[in-house]
């Protein structure tokens, strides 16, 4: 088959378009951003060509998808229907995809990369699996029996997937441009477990979680009492979290993970419970967990100069202050600076207060100006970063331009977020570095 990706430098579609290449089919696709993300390093690897001017011959067989970002009125959107193509939305080509395999869905408000990548190191170390992770990871063969895949609820994408085994993290307010209110949200998490055919694990310390109507058997996991696998002992130090994990008031085993916050112990005990699930041994899965590196743009961590520079891909207030206190946690001893770069204005405008409270949990807090590829500015006026920073305990607009702002910080841990890229604010910094640091 022949496939042609519209926006095939996003995360999803890049990781798609890597799968569908990999199953033997012939990729093609389309983007307007020219410069170098970190999504295409995947799509070169494959030798997987990328059009920016709409050139492209289409065979009449070629099966074209889109991103969400590309719009009716977008030049090659509407090249490719006057040449007569039907567009197949990405969620359901995926969809298409995994209904070859025994699938493993991750849902969630926040933790669905950390917990698919999880998921997906313990099974490849114990016979491998095919995958398909939101950080531009992608990668499939006929051979393997699984299949991970990281299910975004992104209007409600995931509910055309029909997993054999889902994890759901936590529901919580989010994508607000595209449902109603948290139960319309919740709904949609009800629709993904119920498609579920043999398996739900979920959060059973979030209250959302818990109100789901779910007819597929489930187990829920937490530090509340009340959980069918309850993790106890945990102990959070700068090299990692140990912790135990009880089934049914049983010990089942303890772990140790070199990863940061409470709520990476959560997303491990949900990849934990999975892989049980699916045979794998308890030894294998420990041994498995020691030697695991994080997603892409997921608490990566560079040391330059005095400084550590950490990326991540937090965007929304919960995960913002979940990895400022998971920083505190491995560098209890430095000082604290964000840079976090807002990516649409519906979440700045309706998250205000939350982004407030979890950007004061740094020592200093940057902003940059809203950077948005999905929505128009004009259907938000008023909204812009100056509503957050002009509230922050010490706040402060900053840009590619002004990264000198960051010239006392230079001996700090400066964290790097947004889900846009963040690539060229951190070069800066890195040449702030470089040009301070005396031989």
């Amino acid at each position: 088959m022949k496939y042609y990706c519209i926006g095939i430098k996003g995360t999803g579609m890049s990781t798609l378009a890597q799968i569908l290449s990999d199953l033997g089919n012939e990729v093609s696709g389309y983007d307007d951003a020219q410069g170098h993300k970190f999504t295409q390093d995947g799509l070169e690897e494959r030798n997987i060509p990328i059009y920016y001017d709409g050139s492209c011959e289409l065979d009449p067989d070629t099966i074209v998808t889109r991103s969400v970002a590309f719009g009716d009125d977008h030049p090659e959107i509407i090249r490719v229907k006057e040449l007569g193509f039907k567009i197949k939305k990405y969620n359901e080509l995926m969809a298409d995809v995994i209904a070859m395999f025994s699938t493993i869905g991750v849902s969630g408000t926040h933790g669905k990369t950390t917990t698919s990548s999880l998921v997906r190191h313990i099974l490849e170390k114990n016979g491998g699996c095919n995958y398909f992770i939101g950080a531009g990871d992608g990668y499939a063969t006929e051979i393997n029996k699984y299949f991970v895949v990281e299910s975004d609820e992104f209007n409600r994408h995931f509910t055309a997937y029909h997993p054999m085994y889902s994890i759901i993290t936590n529901i919580e307010a989010e994508h607000l441009e595209c449902y109603k209110d948290i139960d319309d949200i919740r709904g949609a998490f009800e629709i993904f477990a119920n498609n579920t055919s043999k398996l739900v694990v979920a959060n059973g310390d979030d209250s959302e979680v818990r109100k789901m109507n779910c007819k597929t058997r489930t187990l829920f996991y937490g530090f509340g009492f009340k959980n069918d696998v309850i993790i106890k002992n945990l102990k959070l130090t700068a090299e990692g979290s140990r912790f135990d994990i009880y089934i049914k008031e049983e010990l089942y085993g303890s772990f140790e993970i070199p990863l940061y916050g409470k709520h990476m112990v959560m997303d491990a005990c949900g990849a934990i419970i999975i892989c049980r699930e699916l045979g794998i041994e308890k030894e294998d899965i420990i041994e498995a967990l020691s030697t695991f590196k994080n997603a892409k743009r997921r608490f990566a961590i560079t040391n330059i100069g005095n400084a550590v520079i950490v990326d991540d891909y937090a965007h929304h207030p919960t995960e913002i202050k979940v990895t400022l206190e998971a920083v505190r946690q491995k560098y209890p001893d430095k000082r604290l600076v964000v840079v976090f770069k807002p990516n649409t204005y519906s979440r700045t405008r309706d998250f205000t207060d939350e982004f407030v409270e979890a950007l004061n949990v740094a020592d200093k807090a940057y902003l940059t100006e809203i950077d948005c590829n999905r929505e128009n500015p004009e259907d938000y006026p008023g909204v812009s970063s100056s509503m957050i920073v002009e509230r922050l305990n010490h706040g402060d607009i900053i840009s590619e331009e002004t990264i000198g702002k960051l010239i006392n910080d230079l001996d700090s841990v400066v964290c790097f977020m947004s889900c846009a890229y963040v690539d060229k604010l951190i070069d800066k910094f890195k040449e702030l570095v470089v040009e301070n640091t005396v031989e």
